[in-house]
């Protein structure tokens, strides 16, 4: 059975850190994609950042880019997402998410054909 577990997310302040951890079970993870998605209140849901496993290619948002790292550690069965400079914008409830396929193609855009964790919830708030 396909599982995703994220965790990590707490209340942080402006221009503060945090790591999501995502664990992952019932897939091998170092032969399918994997992407972090958020959606804050009011907002649809957005990408955030993915990791192709072919390749390792990674790709991110442009309003992360430059902040958010995507990595993966395999005998952990867990990706991360490090987040720094984090702004109020940022907040959201954060997912992983996989296709269970080696890149994500257009479930990017469509959200279709995941499989979902539960996500987490950060608040980036003074």
């Amino acid at each position: 059975q396909v599982q995703l577990v994220e965790s990590g997310g707490d209340l942080v302040q402006p221009g503060g850190s945090l790591r999501l951890s995502c664990v992952v079970s019932g897939f091998a993870l170092d032969y399918y994609a994997i992407a972090w998605f958020r959606q804050a209140p009011g907002k649809e849901r957005e990408g955030v950042s993915w990791l192709s496993s072919r390749d390792g290619s990674t790709y991110y948002a442009d309003s992360v880019k430059g902040r958010f790292t995507i990595s993966r550690e395999n005998g952990r069965n867990t990706v991360y997402l490090q987040m720094n400079s984090l702004k109020p914008e940022d907040t959201a409830v954060y997912y992983c998410a996989t296709p269970l396929t080696p890149r994500l193609g257009s479930s990017w855009y469509t959200f279709q054909g995941l499989y979902w964790g539960q996500g987490t919830q950060v608040t980036v708030s003074s």
